[in-house]
């Protein structure tokens, strides 16, 4: 049966290509002409360019496909163009979906975020339940991604298209080209960028068992339902811990309170759409208001159902800093 996957030139998208591969599956992927594409280079796959945005191209790419995986998203935590990002993450969700069902997929896997659920922020895991409100939705990106969570759960209900959801928490592994955030985070630890660090925490999953995690909810997920792929709470200090300990390297000493920090992303935030630079900022309002609470989650529900299985955080930490130092992330320009 072949697959379709969407986002195949991001993380955990080009994760799930290897994962589908492996496993003797035919897999086609829609992706831009301009997407960067070294984290599938030289995989065996189907290539069809368009974009999500576009319902033309994702009927294209849909066609005979008999199960579909949508990965794709504008993921960005500052944005000067908030219109494109909710076009790719809301209407490009309803496109894929839509085509796909059309095409005679029989189940559709949209990978959300669990940025899209509640969370107390106090230490208690969030569930697949805790009660979450759009007015919790911190920035444009976990907005949109709310907002598309929303639109699959009402194409599900109303137009019965067999879509399954899967919120995965922070993936952390090999082939993060780009990187992503949590990406960034392992590498500064390794080029000693990281003085100092804030009070939160995260989930951290290996990209390869998160990917893992899709094909079961494919294979086992019930239809309309959300499944959290998650392996891990951590503190962010005991990440950097871990860190030190597989690397050899000093731990930042230094926490920074979080007022000081919010204050200088608004001064960062504002000189960024003043003068246009820099294009991607990293210190930015949503990223440090996300902070302000510590992002676990449980996977019980994935566990029970799907069979979801995790390795450790310091494995996937391992693989991660392996990976980088092994394709020259690390190396600073002589």
């Amino acid at each position: 049966m072949k697959a379709l996957v969407t986002g195949a030139s991001g993380f955990l998208g080009g994760n799930l290509c290897r994962v589908l591969l492996a496993e003797g599956r035919e897999v086609r992927v829609l992706l831009r002409k301009t997407s960067d594409r070294r984290g599938i280079e030289g995989l065996p796959l189907e290539i069809v360019e368009g974009d999500v945005a576009d319902a033309g191209s994702c009927e294209k790419a849909a066609k005979g496909c008999g199960e579909a995986y949508h990965c794709a998203a504008a993921y960005q935590l500052f944005v000067r163009d908030k219109k494109k990002m909710y076009e790719a993450n809301v209407q490009g969700t309803a496109n894929v979906l839509k085509a796909a069902a059309q095409a005679g997929a029989s189940r559709i896997v949209y990978t959300s975020t669990v940025g899209a659920l509640g969370n107390k922020g106090d230490g208690t895991p969030g569930t697949e339940e805790t009660p979450v409100s759009e007015s919790d939705m911190v920035g444009p990106y976990k907005h949109s991604k709310f907002l598309a969570e929303q639109e699959a759960l009402r194409l599900f209900r109303e137009e019965k298209i067999p879509v399954v959801i899967v919120n995965p928490t922070a993936p952390i592994g090999p082939w993060d080209v780009k990187p992503t955030p949590t990406g960034r985070l392992v590498l500064d630890f390794l080029k000693g960028d990281m003085p100092a660090y804030v009070d939160t925490g995260l989930n951290v999953i290996d990209v390869e068992d998160c990917a893992r995690g899709h094909v079961l909810a494919a294979e086992k997920g019930r239809l309309g339902e959300k499944y959290i792929l998650g392996g891990e709470n951590l503190t962010l200090e005991g990440i950097l811990k871990l860190l030190s300990e597989i690397t050899g390297k000093p731990a930042p000493r230094w926490r920074l309170p979080y007022a000081p920090v919010l204050g200088m992303a608004y001064v960062a935030e504002g000189f960024a759409r003043l003068t246009g630079w820099p294009q991607d900022l990293r210190l930015n309002v949503a990223s440090v208001k996300m902070a302000k609470k510590k992002m676990w989650f449980s996977s019980e529900k994935a566990r029970k159902e799907l069979g979801l299985s995790a390795r450790p955080a310091r494995e996937a930490l391992e693989r991660a800093a392996k990976w980088f130092e092994e394709h020259g992330y690390t190396h600073r320009p002589s």
